[in-house]
């Protein structure tokens, strides 16, 4: 990797979630580290700064400012954006991280805006061997990572392929402005149908002629394997399509055609994930999160309805109180079916808000994998392109995770 004056950049650090990656950083990054913090306002980041108690170089770049985004990416070998929404202030920072071969991390779960980023600029990346990897925050860090570690449980230790993983959720927390807010811009833009395509983020020849087994589920149900009552999650839209992306990079061309992952999932995999109750109440729970969310779909359709919702959300900037995001908590409970009939149980579990202190530690983790133990990455320093979770980060990820105190495990079922 090239020299510069930074290993890790942090962008948006004056926003609700930026600061917090500033105080992770503070605590957890390490003297060898070279960071600084950046945003578009100055006096924010000297407030945060001061804050937090450290001497981190400030830099500044409005991010519809091409020439200044371009001065700090080009200081920086690794890029971490919490800046959002990122339709609307990412593309000039993940264009210079292209063309300067700085690799890049964010928590967006914007996936026509992941879309577009593919499009663009996976074949570049893929040749340069520049790790593009968004969606490194609760979306979509453990559905992929738990997805990948059953896989690989399934084919390390009981020596066969995977045909099924199901993630069911559960969590206690609360949400920040920014999240809501990129939300709103994706209705906004006219982009539900993309978000409903449960291949939106597969190479084309990756699709399979089956798309309708995939798609998400929308109604309450029964499920046997977990005996209780689960709903459709409202993260499934976008975590689903992180992982089948990556379960369509390990078999597909990376950036040479000749050259090939061959690290395949199994064929005929499918990936599904919920939100889970616990009994008694669980077909009432699971009934009132579904009616929920269409009451909430059809609010922001409906002009006064929307002025209504956006004046009790909370606004961009702001989110859940210090005591909301620590008594907060998240489990992701997977079981995966091998080809032979064998079971496994994974789990990734954490204390903290979901939304806000897992995300942070999620992607500050994914930032220190890309600066720290970049020579131990998958796929050697020639892998590239717009990746995921599991592709551009995998065990290492999981190493890191699990020392900052994290639960991440996977056992035979019997």
């Amino acid at each position: 990797m090239r020299e510069t004056s930074y290993d890790v950049v942090l962008y948006g650090a004056s926003g609700f979630v930026g600061k917090q990656t500033v105080r992770y950083f503070a605590e957890r990054a390490g003297a060898e580290v070279r960071w600084a913090i950046a945003g578009r306002d100055r006096h924010k980041l000297e407030s945060v700064r001061a804050e937090v108690g450290i001497t981190v170089d400030i830099l500044v770049a409005d991010s519809q400012d091409k020439t200044a985004i371009d001065e700090i990416v080009s200081q920086t070998r690794v890029l971490l954006n919490t800046a959002g929404p990122f339709a609307l202030y990412g593309d000039a920072i993940v264009d210079a991280c292209v063309r300067y071969r700085t690799h890049y991390v964010d928590i967006t779960g914007e996936t026509p805006w992941v879309k577009g980023l593919i499009d663009r600029y996976h074949l570049q990346a893929a040749t340069d061997g520049t790790r593009i990897i968004p969606c490194c925050g609760f979306d979509s860090v453990p559905s992929d990572l738990g997805a990948y570690l059953v896989v690989r449980y399934l084919q390390r230790e009981l020596g066969t392929n995977c045909t099924q993983v199901k993630a069911y959720y559960q969590a206690a927390g609360g949400f920040n402005g920014g999240t809501l807010a990129s939300a709103l811009n994706i209705f906004d833009r006219g982009e539900l149908d993309l978000v409903s395509n449960p291949f939106l983020l597969n190479p084309p020849e990756s699709i399979p002629t089956d798309v309708d087994r995939h798609r998400d589920p929308t109604s309450p149900q029964y499920d046997a394997e977990m005996e209780t009552w689960v709903a459709p999650f409202f993260m499934g839209v976008v975590n689903t399509r992180i992982v089948r992306r990556s379960q369509a990079l390990f078999v597909r061309v990376a950036s040479l055609a000749e050259n090939r992952w061959q690290e395949p999932y199994g064929t005929d995999f499918s990936y599904q994930e919920y939100f889970k109750f616990d009994p008694p109440w669980a077909w009432l729970q699971s009934a009132a999160m579904v009616g929920g969310m269409a009451v909430i779909g059809g609010a922001i359709a409906i002009p006064t309805l929307r002025s209504l919702l956006e004046s009790i959300i909370p606004q961009v900037g702001s989110g859940p109180t210090e005591q909301t995001m620590n008594e907060g908590w998240f489990r992701c409970e997977l079981l995966g079916w091998g080809s032979q009939g064998q079971r496994v149980r994974g789990l990734i579990a954490d204390v903290g808000d979901p939304g806000n202190r897992a995300t942070v530690k999620f992607v500050c983790e994914s930032a220190l994998c890309l600066a720290v133990d970049f020579d131990r990455l998958p796929g050697g320093a020639q892998r590239g392109g717009i990746l995921t979770p599991a592709t551009g980060l995998g065990d290492v990820l999981v190493e890191r995770l699990q020392r900052a105190g994290m639960r991440l495990e996977v056992e035979l079922l019997r």
